[in-house]
């Protein structure tokens, strides 16, 4: 995994009380002392995600002195989806937002921003934990996409979905498991699309919530398409219409 990194317990105080956004932050299991502990009580506080790992994880990422713990520093700026929404409605715009579900595979993510940005995406919803770290090879990925659009990171996607839904959104959510295909979908209405990983899928709590379910005809051998295409079969999908209208 390639990100910047902090390591040491004094330096990753000092670096989050001077503003540095955090991404996740790695901390061996039972670890102890007053330092430490400040450095945890600070990082609850501003919902920093914590990962208790084993010493090896820590070694794998640097050989130098981290004192148990490591962190990630943020690349892109993280935004609020209950500010944009508002702001969205308020501007005259039609709300195109995507939230991605326990995607893990950081070039998806990065394939994905790339075709929400070009297809004017409003932001993206990402989870708190289970997705991928939005590193260098991310942005990378997204020919700097991730560097144009919204990116929110929420800790609930379930109550981010109800926010979504109780300010008009449709819920669409991206499913083989039906037989509506994602064209006969009204994506001229304020629309949030919900993409899942490959191998899970949208959780179930969310698929309970949801407005809309889109499948995508697959003729071919193959079952599926891959995550990052199927978001751009979706988006696009959004886009003719809009500029049918």
């Amino acid at each position: 995994m390639t990100a910047n990194y902090i390591y040491g317990i004094r330096p990753l105080i000092e670096a989050i009380k001077s503003g540095k956004e955090i991404e996740k932050l790695f901390v061996r299991k039972g670890i102890k002392g007053e330092l430490v502990q400040e450095l945890l009580s600070i990082s609850r506080k501003l919902n920093i995600p914590i990962n208790y790992v084993p010493v090896e994880k820590l070694n794998r990422i640097t050989r130098k002195n981290h004192q148990g713990v490591v962190a990630y520093i943020s690349l892109v700026s993280y935004s609020n989806i209950e500010e944009i929404v508002p702001m969205l409605y308020e501007e005259g715009k039609n709300p195109l937002i995507l939230v991605l579900d326990q995607i893990t595979d950081i070039r998806n993510i990065g394939a994905i921003a790339r075709s929400a940005e070009c297809g004017g995406v409003n932001a993206i919803v990402i989870p708190f934990k289970g997705g991928a770290i939005i590193n260098s090879d991310a942005i990378k990925s997204s020919a700097g996409a991730l560097y144009k659009i919204p990116v929110c990171r929420e800790k609930n996607l379930v109550k981010t979905i109800e926010f979504l839904k109780n300010s008009g959104l449709q819920i669409v959510v991206a499913s083989e498991q039906n037989d509506s295909p994602y064209y006969n979908i009204d994506f001229n209405q304020p629309t949030t699309i919900v993409m899942g990983s490959e191998d899970k899928g949208v959780s179930i709590e969310i698929q309970k919530i949801s407005s809309v379910f889109a499948k995508i005809p697959i003729i071919g051998e193959i079952e599926s398409l891959n995550v990052a295409n199927a978001c751009s079969v979706l988006i696009y999908e959004a886009v003719r219409q809009r500029l049918s209208e």
